[in-house]
């Protein structure tokens, strides 16, 4: 990317998007558009179209979505596949009607079947049934990666697709229902701490296991791929190590001085048993993840301290 182009980051105020503007801050880019949700709805087909013949983007990243944890996928199912469908369809295609350079679409780890042989490679895309709960976002991120892949094919399009797996850091959603599993966890145990209570009930057995990077790590990969990779297909963007969600809540426990016991509601779902990327494909780009899951949780507790939690 030339440091005078044009980029368009959607979803620019989120963990995700916020994170890859600091990144391309960092190496010197200047020449942003953005748009709140509230100037430019990404599922107004016409809106979109407007806006990419006006501010004609040289590139864009594709970090807009529609996103929640077990609970937000699984109540508004409908909304999940409708509004992402809708966004990555307006925004991939516009970028090819407006000539744009280069795209990177992310998507999400919940693509791969829920029995897929650990680590995820990116060959096990569609070989088997999604994980029931969170199946609509999913079936809206392989249908964004089939869409890049499809231009590519037809126009000529340099349209790429990476796969995050979880993620957490600065500008994380802490909402007490529709949040992730960390910052649920961060935000759960800091409660706990400050109201004193004497336990904190995770949900399920505990059991599973996930492979957690830091959003500042995801955009550093990103940068790193939008120079250099231009192929089909889909990369996936992870760390290639994972924790067990009891072995996390300790850590987090752990962070926030929390003293209390944990404890686990096995009446609720676990999920997916284990999603651990394969991340061979991006070592071998040259690449490799900085920051460790102990630090990155100090960093994003701090982020909530000073972003959600009001000094009285």
């Amino acid at each position: 990317m030339e440091k005078g182009a044009k980029i368009y980051i959607a979803g620019h105020r989120g963990m995700v998007g916020s994170a890859i503007h600091r990144k391309l801050q960092q190496e010197g880019f200047t020449n942003f558009v953005t748009r709140k949700s509230a100037e430019l709805d990404l599922r107004d087909q016409q809106q979109v179209a407007d806006f990419f013949a006006h501010e004609k983007p040289d590139y864009v990243f594709l970090a807009a979505a529609k996103v929640g944890g077990i609970v937000a996928n699984n109540t508004y199912r409908a909304e999940f596949l409708y509004d992402n469908l809708q966004i990555q369809n307006n925004v991939i295609h516009q970028s090819y009607m407006n000539g744009v350079k280069k795209l990177m679409f992310l998507g999400s780890s919940c693509i791969y079947p829920k029995m897929a042989p650990q680590p995820l490679k990116e060959d096990y895309l569609l070989t088997g049934p999604l994980e029931p709960t969170n199946e609509p976002y999913a079936i809206a991120k392989i249908a964004g990666i089939k869409m890049c892949d499809a231009y590519r094919d037809q126009y000529g399009c340099n349209f790429i697709s990476v796969m995050p797996t979880n993620l957490y850091g600065y500008n994380d959603n802490y909402h007490p229902q529709n949040s992730h599993v960390l910052p649920a966890m961060i935000r759960r145990f800091h409660e706990a701490k400050e109201q004193q209570l004497p336990s904190v009930t995770i949900w399920g057995t505990g059991s599973p296991k996930r492979e957690f990077l830091f959003a500042d790590d995801l955009a550093a990969a990103c940068y790193y791929l939008m120079e250099n990779y231009n192929e089909p297909g889909l990369v996936n963007i992870g760390t290639g190590e994972d924790v067990s969600i009891k072995e996390l809540a300790e850590l987090v426990k752990q962070t926030i001085g929390f003293e209390g016991s944990i404890d686990f509601d096995t009446s609720k779902p676990d999920g997916t048993p284990r999603k651990l990327m394969d991340v061979s494909k991006l070592h071998n780009q040259g690449w490799k993840h900085t920051i460790e899951l102990p630090e990155g949780i100090q960093l994003a507790y701090q982020d909530f301290l000073e972003k959600h939690v009001v000094n009285t």
